[in-house]
């Protein structure tokens, strides 16, 4: 299984990867490690590749898969049976599993120097412009300057064309991201994912932000990308905590 782990000074008891198109079971547009069940895979495929990636990475529970729904919702993992509509999951304690799904939105996973808090977003530009981020960190019990935050692969700058009003939507709240936008042809705006997410986290207060380099996009082998083939899969971007500080240092 093709694995990215994020490089960021994270705990050892602080687990995090994101998958990508390899090692699972899924076949044609899907093919091979699709986690997403409403794409219009086989059922059967999907919840195969979810038990593979489950046994892979010794998951301690299955993780908490969300209804995402391009908006700013949070919930917290624990308790939690069923996908509820929200775009980040957060957790404080051993044996949950945070997740989002992605292709071309950025993944974003997070925790703290102390790796007792951690959280996942999925923010795509109109997640991102309604303050899913900001929620996510409200809702996190953690000084914003102890966060670390890995941004995930995601459409890059280079390939994401947006129409003007996206890039109304961001300068109207905030003049200060005009760099993450550069002209295109026909009235269109090229927007930089990465450096809108990079942008509201330093406002935010956060300093230590890690990855934000890999395109879904431009590497159909690799990853997923729903703007270059419309019909396709969906990478997990998953965070979870194996025990305590005491814990590992026991071991």
């Amino acid at each position: 299984m093709d694995l990215i782990r994020p490089d960021w000074p994270a705990p050892p008891w602080v687990h995090a990867c994101c998958t990508t198109r390899g090692g699972g079971v899924s076949t044609g547009v899907y093919g091979s490690l699709n986690l997403g069940d409403h794409v219009g895979d086989a059922p059967g495929r999907v919840a195969r590749n979810r038990a593979l990636l489950r046994a892979a990475l010794a998951l301690p529970a299955e993780p908490l898969w969300l209804n995402q729904v391009h908006g700013c919702a949070v919930v917290q993992t624990g308790g939690l049976v069923t996908g509820p509509a929200a775009d980040a999951a957060i957790a404080c304690r051993p044996g949950s599993v945070c997740a989002v799904l992605t292709a071309d939105c950025l993944p974003l996973l997070i925790c703290d120097r102390d790796g007792q808090h951690m959280a996942a977003v999925h923010a795509g530009w109109r997640g991102l412009a309604a303050g899913v981020i900001e929620a996510t960190l409200s809702a996190l019990d953690a000084p914003c300057g102890d966060l670390l935050v890995w941004l995930g692969p995601a459409i890059g700058p280079a390939a994401f064309a947006v129409g003007s009003e996206v890039r109304a939507a961001f300068l109207g709240a905030d003049p200060g991201v005009a760099s993450a936008f550069q002209a295109g042809p026909d009235g269109k705006w090229f927007a930089d994912l990465f450096a809108l997410a990079r942008h509201r986290l330093a406002r935010a207060g956060v300093t230590q932000v890690y990855g934000g380099t890999d395109c879904t996009y431009s590497d159909p082998e690799r990853f997923f990308s729903y703007r270059r083939d419309g019909i396709t899969g969906r990478m997990a971007s998953l965070i979870w905590i194996s025990g305590s500080s005491d814990e590992s240092e026991r071991k």
